[in-house]
């Protein structure tokens, strides 16, 4: 049985860095996905809502995990390997581009119509109204459910290491089966989470306050 060193904080704080690299590919990759979601669910075009509507119900309605194990093993078998970080970024990618993509377009809606009509009746296209009018106003609505939404991001990383993909929680696994101290193994691994998560939750309430401050 080996005692707890810093070897193992050390070891904590590599992984923590992989739980950010992969939190980084979801977030970007999953939010263009998720933005051409939102503008499709707000399109005039009834296939293109259609298509984005189902896209978020199946996503929604499936367990991220099955998401992972469809990436990982299931593309193996169909003859496309790919490595644990490969597979977990495609499927967080996946799974955030239908949650972003929804809030995204709860807050492109939540813009007051009369914005659409004074755009219209100004001769603008409907490419110029989202650009001009309603974008930059949903973007300040939309900015601290995305940043508290990140939050989840960074937690639900610790669903990739049923692939082999050694992230933070796993690497506390891996570190307890060799010392078997998991108070002190997790609680490392808690305290690294919450210095990762806690600035996200702050910037979110600093968001929501500016946010509110302005509507006032």
């Amino acid at each position: 049985m080996n005692a707890f060193s810093f070897l193992h904080v050390e070891y904590l704080l590599q992984a923590a860095v992989w739980t950010v690299v992969l939190s980084l590919v979801a977030f970007v990759f999953g939010g263009v996905a998720g933005f051409v979601i939102a503008l499709w669910r707000v399109s005039p075009n009834a296939v293109l809502r259609g298509i984005a509507s189902g896209y978020i119900q199946v996503v929604q309605g499936i367990p991220l995990l099955v998401i992972l194990f469809v990436a990982y093993f299931g593309l193996a078998i169909a003859g496309f390997k790919l490595t644990p970080l490969v597979a977990a970024g495609i499927s967080f990618a996946i799974y955030c581009a239908a949650f972003l993509g929804e809030i995204w377009r709860g807050c492109i809606q939540a813009v007051p119509k009369t914005q659409w009509e004074a755009s219209e009746c100004l001769g603008f296209n409907r490419f110029e109204q989202l650009t001009k009018v309603i974008l930059p106003q949903a973007v300040k609505i939309a900015t601290p459910p995305t940043v508290g939404f990140m939050v989840q991001i960074v937690k639900n990383t610790s669903l990739a290491s049923v692939i082999g993909f050694v992230d933070l929680s796993r690497a506390g696994q891996i570190i307890n089966n060799s010392t078997f101290q998991p108070f002190t193994v997790f609680g490392c691994v808690a305290l690294i989470y919450f210095c990762l998560c806690f600035p996200l939750s702050a910037l979110s309430k600093h968001f929501e306050r500016k946010l509110n401050v302005s509507h006032r």
